[in-house]
């Protein structure tokens, strides 16, 4: 009796040890693996994963589409019931499934389990056990084998995998189990018998809390003639994971006595509380629904609902780091904000297409590229459905490859500029020389401003106190916001170049100090030249390029000249009026060998419009002339193109 008792506390250590480790993780949100219930019956029996903040709102990964295809690790063609966890200290992550295509097979064919492993949670190994095939002594006769999930037992320091059996001689419903080998791809021994409900049991999930196990699974009650009279989510308890499993005859979900059915129940526990939530799938209305624990024995009394996009069936949720949100947002997307801002302020995110950025409103881009990176410069719209333009700061992004951005604390607003009265944070554009980052932006009727910085993320300040040109040294125009949308083109032997203007298009040289206008301020003119705003000069194979935006509502037309002063001759139009916006600013840059366009348009869902607009990248390319081919603008955007050809 005594040796019995000592067992039981070395193991209750064990485990306290083991839920200690867990815990002592800095987790910050959650990741949930799962089927879908809707859409076309062969895509939903797929692995799809998503993520959420709080775990009450979740966003669907990879726009809901599965993260594997079902072809390529069952041998069925199809998965149900993903349930995933994390590894106890070896940086690893374990996911078995149901292999099985109701779709395809009906409900009579099930052979096995589905095993997969990662190091990183993007990057899965998958084998399947076929219990009849690989155990045909004790399983020949086997009809479903429901619902797999792992959990660690730290008394052998192995995995155990349980799962529901149904032979096809027989009605019961019970748990088996065995050891995962070394490497999760099958079993050590044949499974054994586990726990056998009174009256039969599915959809296991065992969890650990002070010194107990408790299996919830759903259950049913039946009558004396062996007619089932209820169902719902039932729990068992016990001090060893292999039991003896004591079971409970009370029901926990809210719906037991009602019509409503449920199943798929999962357990898990609240970031940074002592709380616990029970959810399960109400299969039969296509809903999601919890209950709430601090004790897994008393559960809140009304039910909850998930805020989300998606559909899911019978699944699964671990808690996962920042670092691990933001790994799964560059390989699917779709990770909320909230978990791929780092401490020091930087967003991580992965471009969905065009527009590339999709969780704020940005307009008016510029670029500057520094070694392999990219560095993205924009206005920013203050907020969706505006009637007006309200700006009040810049923003600034960076990339290495045109998919995955960084975003970084704002850098610069515009009460940075104590003489803008305006309080209007218009285009600007952003170069390096001497060391120095100089970033000139507009403000509407207040003038043109220069800001400057020791490194291209900011922040940056204020360089002279004052405007570096106003409204008075734009001889040719009489309207308030003449002096606006300045660009800045440094040539090959270090010359600084500025033009700017709406309605007239303006140009001088900087001095070696990009805080100074060098001699005189021109007028650019020529035959043709229709000019509404937006001016960028560029240069290829010693040619000049200006363009800018003509018109109203606005396309983009282009120039080309043998010195960037002129004379220019016009070549057309470069890029058609961007939808839903009436305005349109370009930045044409070279990275990596490549010419790209960068514009705005208004076409986030939902809120764009021309005052809510969102920047956007599509491929620019030359003709053997050197003249430019008319920009085609497209939502796949730049990378999504890319990866089809």
């Amino acid at each position: 009796m005594y040796k019995f008792l000592f067992k039981i506390f070395i193991g209750i250590s064990v485990l306290n040890t083991v839920t200690i480790k867990a815990q002592s993780q800095d987790f910050e949100g959650y990741l949930f693996a799962y089927f879908e219930g809707s859409g076309e019956g062969n895509m939903q029996e797929q692995l799809r994963f998503a993520v959420s903040d709080d775990a009450m709102h979740w966003t669907a990964l990879n726009n809901n589409q599965p993260i594997l295809s079902s072809k390529e690790i069952s041998t069925t063609g199809g998965i149900r019931d993903p349930h995933l966890l994390r590894g106890e200290g070896d940086g690893k992550f374990y996911m078995v499934a149901t292999d099985m295509n109701t779709v395809k097979n009906g409900w009579d064919y099930n052979p096995g389990i589905v095993m997969l492993i990662s190091n990183n949670l993007t990057d899965w190994k998958s084998s399947t056990i076929d219990l009849a095939a690989l155990y045909p002594k004790k399983f020949k006769n086997v009809k479903w084998v429901w619902a797999p999930q792992t959990i660690y037992d730290p008394q052998v320091k192995k995995y155990l995998v349980y799962f529901t059996v149904r032979f096809n001689d027989s009605l019961n419903l019970d748990f088996y189990s065995a050891y995962a080998n070394a490497d999760f791809t099958g079993f050590e021994t044949v499974p054994k018998l586990m726990y056998s409900a009174k009256d039969g049991a599915i959809d296991g999930d065992i969890i650990y809390k002070d010194g107990t196990y408790y299996l919830f699974y759903k259950g049913n009650t039946k009558d004396k003639d062996g007619k089932e009279i209820k169902n719902g989510i039932k729990q068992a308890t016990s001090k060893l994971l292999q039991g003896t499993w004591k079971e409970s005859f009370d029901y926990i979900d809210n719906y037991a006595d009602t019509p409503t059915v449920v199943e798929g129940s999962s357990v898990f526990k609240l970031n940074n509380k002592e709380e616990y939530i029970l959810m399960y799938d109400l299969y039969a209305s296509g809903k999601y629904e919890f209950q709430r624990s601090t004790d897994l024995i008393h559960f809140s009394s009304q039910t909850e609902s998930f805020t989300k996009d998606f559909s899911p069936r019978h699944g699964s949720v671990i808690s996962i780091t920042k670092k691990e949100a933001q790994r799964v947002d560059t390989k699917w997307g779709g990770v909320p904000q909230s978990l791929l801002i780092t401490k020091d302020g930087m967003f991580q995110f992965h471009s969905q297409g065009n527009p590339i950025i999709q969780h704020k409103y940005t307009a008016d881009p510029a670029t500057l590229v520094i070694d392999s990176t990219l560095w993205l410069y924009t206005g920013h719209d203050f907020d969706g459905d505006q009637k007006g333009y309200k700006m009040k700061d810049w923003c600034v992004f960076s990339t290495s490859n045109l998919k995955n951005w960084i975003e970084y604390p704002v850098p610069l607003k515009i009460e940075d500029f104590s003489w803008a009265e305006s309080g209007d944070a218009y285009a600007g554009h952003v170069v390096e020389k001497n060391g120095n980052y100089y970033w000139y932006i507009s403000t509407n009727w207040s003038g043109i401003g220069v800001a400057v910085s020791k490194s291209p993320q900011g922040p940056f300040k204020d360089a002279l106190g004052k405007p570096l040109v106003t409204n008075k040294d734009c001889f040719a125009s009489s309207h308030s916001w003449a002096c606006i949308d300045p660009a800045i083109f440094i040539d090959e032997d270090g010359q600084a170049w500025m033009f700017w203007g709406n309605k007239e298009c303006y140009y001088a040289k900087l001095k070696d100090n990009m805080v100074e206008i060098d001699g005189e301020i021109k007028k650019m003119d020529f035959k043709g030249f229709e000019f509404t705003e937006a001016p960028w000069v560029h240069k290829r194979n010693n040619k000049y390029y200006l363009s800018y935006a003509t018109g109203f509502p606005e396309k983009i037309a282009y120039a080309m000249a043998d010195s960037v002063e002129g004379p220019y001759e016009y070549k057309g139009i470069l890029n058609e009026i961007a939808g839903n916006s009436n305005t349109n600013h370009q930045a044409i840059v070279q990275f990596k060998e490549s010419f790209y366009f960068i514009y705005h348009n208004g076409g986030l869902q939902t809120g764009g419009n021309s005052y809510s607009r969102s920047v956007c990248i599509d491929k620019l390319e030359y003709n053997t002339d050197g003249t430019i081919k008319r920009v085609i603008m497209t939502t796949e955007g730049v990378h999504l193109n890319e990866e089809k050809q």
